[in-house]
């Protein structure tokens, strides 16, 4: 079943300054979560982001925290986002059912956020590249996890794409610009 962006929000987890240069390929993890954010931005899918315990790991990177100027992170210590109340009162706010979910670490809150989303009923959409953890296999065996729990794993620009649904118009202009 196709993904509609009349249905989607995202949650980009806890990309912060502290964690975020230990973790593998941080650098093409940020450049494909900047990707992602400004595809999203320009279908008008709705974004939040978290923050884990920002005292300790620090605010989410500079990049991240510009092109999400108009939104507040939603501060946490829990490892799900869905333990957090204000995280679900944000989420039921959206009222969208397929949560794109980016950011770190994929075995720790991510894995624990996409299994708490699908016990609420949601479709959790995880974004295979604009994910990782510090380990390689750590990464790995989330993504793999995930995908037998049932979540849809795909990457930016299939995502983005599949949303777009088109070519031929302004929107498909921007998107591919954004891909490049």
């Amino acid at each position: 079943m196709p993904i509609q962006k009349e249905d989607c929000a995202a949650v980009i987890i806890d990309i912060q300054e502290r964690l975020f240069p230990h973790i593998h390929q941080h650098n093409e993890l940020e450049s494909n979560v900047i990707r992602l954010i400004r595809g999203l931005q320009v279908l008008q899918v709705p974004i939040v982001f978290t923050e884990q315990y920002s005292k300790g790991l620090g605010p989410t990177i500079e990049s991240i925290r510009r092109i999400l100027e108009t939104n507040q992170p939603i501060e946490k210590i829990t490892f799900s986002c869905c333990a957090s109340i204000h995280f679900n009162d944000a989420l039921e706010s959206l009222g969208k059912y397929s949560i794109i979910i980016a950011g770190t670490e994929s075995h720790v809150c991510v894995l624990q956020t996409v299994q708490d989303l699908m016990e609420q009923n949601y479709l959790p959409v995880v974004v295979e590249d604009c994910v990782s953890s510090r380990k390689v296999n750590d990464h790995g065996v989330a993504i793999e996890r995930m995908r037998q729990a049932g979540a849809v794993i795909t990457t930016y620009e299939s995502l983005l794409f599949e949303l777009l649904g088109e070519a031929g118009n302004d929107t498909f202009r921007a998107i591919s610009k954004i891909v490049k």
